[in-house]
């Protein structure tokens, strides 16, 4: 169970800004349970219950409010899955998957750090969305447009978070045939990228 998230300190937002940029040397030392609550609330949080077309609305935003990147959890005890409604990350996998969450020619950087932010896109919200019907979300090719800039919309957040909060973060490519299989996610569930936080090595 995460704590609720308080957002009440660290640096202003010109500050982090100016403070935003990729750092991979990153260390193990363990986020502490409200720091990671914090990030994943900045990342894709609920910040309003009455958002687009009657459904919540979270900090990042999405077409037609569908929603449709989910955010995995990537730890040394497993995988969980963040539930931004309920403010909780649900066990989806035991096993430690950190590495399989950087791209193959890039493990040697950083395989120990706590925190590997995994994003999967749901291509079945944006086809079945609460919100305007565009045409163009029943095209795979739209969808695709639709489901990188969303996903590129949470990772913006996580990387002013990280800056705020003195945090490294590093969002990059990763396995994604071995994520999808160890994950065991539908066919209409896409593994995009990842991303690394943690503390500066």
């Amino acid at each position: 169970m995460l704590p609720p998230p308080r957002l009440g300190r660290g640096k202003a937002l010109g500050d982090a800004l100016r403070l935003r940029r990729t750092t991979r040397e990153i260390g193990a030392r363990r986020l502490p349970p409200q720091l990671l609550s914090n990030l994943l609330w900045a990342a894709c949080g609920v910040n309003r219950r009455r958002g687009p077309f009657g459904q919540a609305g979270i900090t990042a935003a999405s077409a037609s409010n569908s929603q449709e990147i989910d955010v995995y959890v990537a730890m040394e005890d497993g995988v969980r899955l963040y539930d931004a409604r309920r403010h909780r990350l649900s066990r989806v996998v035991a096993d430690d998957l950190r590495a399989l969450a950087i791209g193959r020619g890039q493990r040697d950087m950083v395989t120990d750090a706590p925190v590997q932010l995994i994003y999967v896109a749901d291509v079945r919200r944006l086809t079945h969305t609460r919100g305007f019907q565009e045409p163009g979300l029943h095209d795979p090719e739209i969808q695709k447009a639709y489901y990188f800039v969303d996903t590129g919309l949470i990772a913006g957040n996580v990387y002013l978070f990280a800056a705020s909060q003195g945090l490294a973060c590093w969002f990059h490519n990763c396995d994604r045939p071995a994520l999808s299989s160890r994950l065991k996610l539908r066919p209409e569930q896409r593994v995009l990228f990842a991303q690394t936080v943690g503390y500066p090595e």
